[in-house]
């Protein structure tokens, strides 16, 4: 991979470190320094991306850290601005910007590295996206993890799936006279086939099980729409809301009403653009991936475009497919993507949506009235946004359940991804738990129950069985329907009890743990084998104080799966609250067992050295979680408390500063650190 900087030594600088990119031995490394600190050496063991993308490219390094993970380090490269960057969302919350002197080095929310190559519960994840047949496992060996990837690239598996039977029959001639070549053609894919294929790395989706490979079905082990619940990445058109990929392309007219497919525009073998007959076209802008369909557009396009012929205003993809910003990342760094959604400008209701449209990107000097005005004076009445768009949308804002019902539970569209957004609103706004809908709401949902998509039915069976399942009639309507999954019953019964645990989790985060509790319950009737689900039930118990039978599901997540180490841990922390010493340590220990750097494992395991006077094992403990990761501020504030204690009156302050950096505004450690100033100007 090319870099896009030279490590020559320029120094990135922070307000309170540098971060030195250099070449030493003939490996690339960053040299990080802090004040009073010792240097951290971090080396360079893969690199990311070429900044190629258009609207923003950018450039990541990887390091394979102690724990067997593959981590990326938090200072990335954008190529058209030429700065080094950082994303700050977690913490100083003002998305990507450029690193600067006056920021802090723990402003950067992935420092210390947090995001992982790969797909794990405990990390951030990068997923599988950023390399080729990346696998992430726990290494019962070696107590931590083991990553491995044939490369940080794109290669001939990552679409086509495995090869070797395909390798061994094309050099067997015999095979090779029966056109026996062990692969099925991509080019023979229908359309939403060839969807998914490129929808594995450019769309959001939900992990349902972990363990996929390319060459396996996605949708045995994501969904592509259930991310749509809760943060709705997407507005009910397909425009970007916070942050996507390409899957706005399933909102798409020529998706939806013809037959699109991201190869009708992209070559993935050379990775150029091409028409939808496959001829090669110079670029991205060329009008040729328009009008190889669409010809009537380009005989005089001055016609239809009403700029001039050569201009940009003239080009297809400037008016329908303009770069917009992803909004989550913020306005301080270009980071736009072509808008794969492919719609109409239509200046007053991409304003009412927040989206700068495609005539106010270019004219910003004008209202939205004055580009309207223009917009009906040139082409008069514009083609209906789609009816399917328009109901959710006029959904969106109505309070009245059984008025909203109607608006977004829209079973006989044929435009899936507004459907799904209308009934992912419907849920989202409109349900409660064990609260009886409206005739037609529920009507609608049991039509949807019957959709030909799996999301969409397995959505509303979640619906119905959170809002409705104790009554008898529903409960009989939802088994008849399992009943009628065929092989399709494991993908509905993972989206569906994924939607109900989702609904239970929200719950949880408003403080009703009984309610959380008790739709827990309803999703492991759908899957009852699902540690996650029972994990997270032991959590919403805990939560509402039934200690004892937050100990009895944590007891039976672990039966389901004992190489949990974070379900270890709140056993531990559940036993703790009960008084359980020996059995909290004990659960502690085995999380440790399974991955000896788990920190969460080592700091409630100091907790409890703490509360029993065991000072040096505490201590210890809180050393280990710093080792492991310092951003965890209590571990720092801890031990300063211990170092005080034994009199280490410099260390503790050196330990609340170092927890401060991550956690400014602790005012007990703060007053703390304040007491600690006082004393050491007594002892001058």
């Amino acid at each position: 991979m090319r870099l896009l900087r030279v490590f020559d030594g320029t120094a990135i600088r922070f307000r309170d470190a540098t971060v030195v990119p250099e070449v030493r031995g003939g490996r690339w490394r960053f040299i990080v320094r802090q004040d009073a600190r010792p240097a951290q050496v971090l080396r360079v063991d893969g690199v990311v991306g070429g900044g190629h993308m258009q609207g923003g490219g950018t450039q990541g390094f990887v390091m394979r850290w102690p724990d067997g993970t593959v981590r990326f380090l938090p200072w990335e490269l954008h190529r058209q601005e030429g700065v080094w960057f950082c994303n700050t969302g977690t913490r100083a919350n003002r998305g990507w910007v450029p690193i600067t002197p006056d920021m802090q080095l723990a402003d950067c929310g992935d420092w210390p590295p947090t995001r992982i190559l790969g797909d794990d519960v405990r990390f951030a994840n990068c997923q599988s996206c950023h390399g080729s047949q990346i696998a992430v496992r726990s290494d019962t060996v070696g107590h931590a993890y083991r990553t491995s990837y044939q490369s940080l690239g794109i290669n001939c598996e990552s679409c086509h799936g495995p090869g070797r039977r395909h390798i061994a029959l094309v050099r067997d001639p015999v095979a090779a006279a029966r056109g026996d070549v062990g692969m099925r053609s991509l080019a023979t894919q229908s359309k939403d086939e060839s969807l998914v294929t490129c929808f594995q790395c450019h769309a959001l989706k939900d992990q349902l099980r972990p363990g996929f490979l390319s060459g396996l079905s996605l949708e045995a082990y994501y969904s592509l729409r259930l991310p749509q619940l809760g943060d709705a990445p997407h507005l009910p058109d397909g425009r970007v809301r916070t942050f996507a990929y390409q899957e706005g392309h399933l909102y798409s007219d020529c998706y939806v009403n013809g037959g699109m497919t991201c190869t009708s525009c992209h070559d993935p073998h050379s990775q150029q653009y091409r028409d939808a007959n496959g001829q090669a076209i110079p670029g991205r802008v060329s009008d040729r991936q328009c009008t190889s369909c669409h010809a009537s557009k380009a005989v005089q396009r001055e016609l239809h475009t009403h700029h001039a012929a050569r201009s940009e205003g003239s080009r297809c993809v400037s008016c329908h497919m303009p770069y917009l910003q992803e909004p989550e990342v913020g306005t301080s760094l270009q980071y736009a993507r072509s808008d794969h959604a492919i719609p109409i400008p239509r200046p007053l209701s991409d304003s009412a949506l927040g989206v700068i449209g495609a005539c106010r990107g270019c004219h910003g000097d004008r209202s939205e009235v004055a580009l309207q005005r223009q917009m009906t004076e040139w082409y008069g009445e514009l083609k209906p946004i789609a009816p399917a768009v328009t109901s959710v949308l006029a959904g969106q804002r109505e309070a009245d359940v059984g008025r909203a019902s109607l608006l977004l539970l829209l079973p006989q569209s044929s435009h899936t991804a507004a459907v799904f957004a209308g009934l992912a609103s419907f849920v989202d706004r409109q349900l409660r738990r064990d609260t009886p809908l409206p005739r037609v709401a529920s009507e609608r949902l049991r039509a949807l129950a019957r959709h030909a998509d799996l999301d969409v039915r397995a959505l509303a069976l979640a619906a119905l069985h959170y809002s409705q399942g104790g009554d008898r009639a529903t409960r009989e309507f939802l088994a008849q329907q399992l009943m009628t999954q065929g092989a399709s019953e494991p993908l509905v019964r993972s989206r569906w009890s994924t939607a109900v645990g989702y609904l239970a989790d929200r719950l949880r985060s408003k403080g009703d743990a009984d309610g959380a509790v008790a739709s827990f319950d309803r999703a492991l009737e759908v899957e009852p084998t699902n540690p996650r689900l029972q994990l997270n039930r032991g959590l919403a118990l805990a939560d509402g104080g039934r200690l004892a039978d937050a100990v009895a599901s944590y007891r039976a997540s672990l039966a389901l799966d004992p190489g949990q180490p974070l379900g270890w841990v709140n056993l531990g922390i559940a036993l703790a609250r009960m008084g359980d010493v020996s059995g909290a340590s004990a659960a502690y220990r085995r999380a440790l067992a399974i991955n000896s750097r788990e920190v969460l494992a080592h700091f409630n395991l100091g907790n409890l050295q703490l509360e029993t006077g065991a000072l040096d094992s505490a201590a210890a403990s809180y050393q280990a979680v710093i080792a492991t990761d310092p951003s965890i501020s209590l571990a720092h504030f801890y031990l300063a408390r211990i170092m005080a204690q034994r009199g280490e009156l410099r260390a503790a302050a050196a330990e609340i500063d170092a927890g401060l950096e991550f956690d400014p505004h602790n005012a007990e450690a703060t007053a703390a650190r304040a007491q600690l100033t006082r004393m050491l100007d007594t002892v001058r």
